[in-house]
C-alpha cells in the first residue's frame, strides 16, 4: 500500500507536489480553501500564466535574490526542461517571448489551470476545494489536518500555502501560522515585486505614462543600492512597473531597507553626457526660434517635459535662443538622473510575491522535508526564497513542489 500524502494548497508548488507523490504510487489528497485551483497562476505574465523562463537554472538561481542557492538541489532534480517536457507531454504548446519567457502558446493562465486540474483527477488525486486546513497535529508517526469538513490522516503533510501577498488568491499566511505550531522559525515578511510610492506628487499628474529602455537605480545615503534597465510606470501613488518591482525586490532583501530611498531614472542611459548634450544643441537649433518646452517635443514624451525642466530649475517659456551653457548642461543632469523620494511600498496584498518565510535553515534542501519536524515538507513561496519577475518563481515553485511530492511519497523506502 502506497504511502498517505496530504497537501495544503493548490497552486503552482502544491499541484506538482500532488502530481510527483500520486507518480510515485502515493494515495494523495489536496486541500485548497478557494474554489478553483491555481487561482494565483493566473495573476502572473498579465494573465498569462510565466510559467518558467527558458535561461540556465545557474541563470535562475542569480535572478533569485532571495535565498536561491538554496534552490541548488531543486534545480539539479526537476528543471525548467523537465517542467516543459512534462507540459508538452500533457498537451500543452508554449512559446518563449523576451527575457526567455516561457507562456502557453494560447496566452490563457485558464488552459494552464484547467490542464492540472484535470492532470489531479487522471492521476487519482483527491481534490477538495473550499476546504480551508485549520491546523495540523502530529502523533505517533501520524499527521492529522482538520478542515471545516473533518480531520484527515496522512503519513506525510506538504505546505504549499504561498504568501501573503495577493489575499484575494487565497494566499494570507496560513502557512506561517502551521509552521510556527509545528515549532519553525518564520524570517521577517516583507513586500517583493511591489510598486513604490513617492513623496512627490507629480507622478500622479504623469499617471498612465510608460517609459520604455531608461534605467532607474535606488539609492540610499549617497550609495547606488541596485539598478535595472527596462521599462517602467508612473501611477496615481508613485511609480510601478517591471524594473520598479525588481528594485522593490532588491530594497526588500538590503539589510538597512529603510525608507525614505531615492530613485534616480536616466532617461537616455544609451548617450554618453557628451552625446546628449550635442544631441539637446541639435533639437535646439531645429527649434531655435521657439520656447524650451517646445523644442524638447523629439527628446522626451510631451507630459514629462515639464517635470524635467522644474527639476533643471528652467522656465518652461524660456526662448531656446536665450539659453546659457550651464542651463543646458543642468539639462542634460536631470535628463540623466530624474529625482524621486521613494517613501515605501503599497501594501503587501499588492506584492507579486513575499519576501521572507519558512526559515530555509529549518528545510533539508534535496527533500523539502523539516528538519524540525519529521514528516512535514514544505514547497513555493510559504519558503523564505523570492525571485525577480520572469518566470523564476513559477519555477521555484514546481521544482520545490516535485521533488517534495517525490520525498513524501517514497518516505522510509
Amino acid at each position: 500500500m502506497g504511502k498517505k500524502v496530504i497537501v495544503i494548497g493548490a497552486g503552482a508548488a502544491g499541484m506538482m507536489a500532488a502530481l510527483a507523490a500520486a507518480e510515485e504510487g502515493a494515495s494523495v489528497q489536496i486541500f485548497e480553501k478557494n474554489d478553483i485551483v491555481g487561482k494565483k497562476m493566473g495573476i502572473t505574465g498579465k494573465g498569462r500564466c510565466n510559467l518558467t523562463n527558458a535561461c540556465t537554472m545557474e541563470e535562475c538561481i542569480a535572478h533569485t535574490p532571495g535565498n536561491g542557492r538554496f534552490l541548488y538541489s531543486a534545480y539539479g532534480q526537476f528543471t525548467n526542461e523537465d517542467l516543459l517536457q512534462k507540459l508538452h507531454a500533457w498537451g500543452l504548446m508554449t512559446k518563449v517571448e523576451r527575457g526567455g519567457r516561457v507562456f502557453p502558446q494560447s496566452d490563457s493562465a485558464i488552459e494552464v489551470r484547467k490542464l492540472f486540474y484535470n492532470r489531479l483527477k487522471m492521476a487519482g488525486v483527491k481534490v477538495h476545494l473550499n476546504d480551508a486546513v485549520q491546523d495540523i497535529h502530529q502523533w505517533d508517526g501520524c499527521i492529522a489536518v482538520r478542515t471545516a469538513s473533518g480531520t484527515y490522516e496522512g503519513d506525510s503533510c506538504i505546505i504549499t500555502t504561498g504568501g501573503m501577498s495577493y489575499p484575494v488568491t487565497g494566499s494570507s499566511g496560513d502557512g506561517y501560522r502551521f509552521a510556527k505550531q509545528l515549532g519553525h522559525s518564520i524570517t521577517p515578511i516583507k513586500p517583493s515585486l511591489i510598486p513604490f510610492t513617492t513623496q512627490e506628487t507629480w507622478p500622479h499628474t504623469l499617471s498612465g505614462l510608460s517609459l520604455r529602455n531608461v534605467e532607474a537605480s535606488l539609492w540610499k545615503r549617497g550609495k547606488k543600492l541596485a539598478s535595472h534597465f527596462g521599462e517602467m510606470l508612473f501611477t496615481h501613488f508613485g511609480v510601478s512597473g517591471p524594473i520598479i518591482l525588481m528594485l522593490s525586490t532588491a530594497a526588500a532583501h538590503k539589510k538597512q531597507c529603510v525608507y525614505p530611498m531615492q530613485l534616480r531614472i536616466n532617461l537616455k542611459p544609451a548617450l554618453s553626457k557628451e552625446k546628449l548634450d550635442q544631441r539637446i544643441q541639435r533639437d535646439f537649433q531645429k527649434y531655435i526660434r521657439k520656447e524650451v518646452e517646445n523644442a524638447m517635443k523629439d527628446l522626451l514624451p510631451q507630459r514629462l517635459i515639464p517635470v524635467v525642466l522644474e527639476q533643471a530649475g528652467i522656465d518652461v517659456h524660456l526662448p531656446v535662443n536665450q539659453l546659457s551653457k550651464e542651463q543646458r548642461q543642468d539639462l542634460t543632469d536631470t535628463l540623466q538622473a530624474l529625482s524621486l523620494t521613494i517613501t515605501g511600498t503599497r501594501p503587501i496584498d499588492e506584492a507579486i510575491v513575499t519576501a521572507g518565510g519558512v526559515s530555509i535553515k529549518e528545510i533539508y534542501p534535496k527533500t523539502m522535508e523539516s528538519k524540525i519536524m519529521p514528516h512535514i515538507y514544505f514547497a513555493g513561496e510559504v519558503m523564505d526564497i523570492d525571485a525577480f519577475t520572469g518566470g523564476y518563481n513559477l519555477q521555484a515553485a514546481f521544482s520545490t513542489g516535485y521533488i517534495a511530492g517525490k520525498a513524501a511519497a517514497k518516505e522510509g523506502e
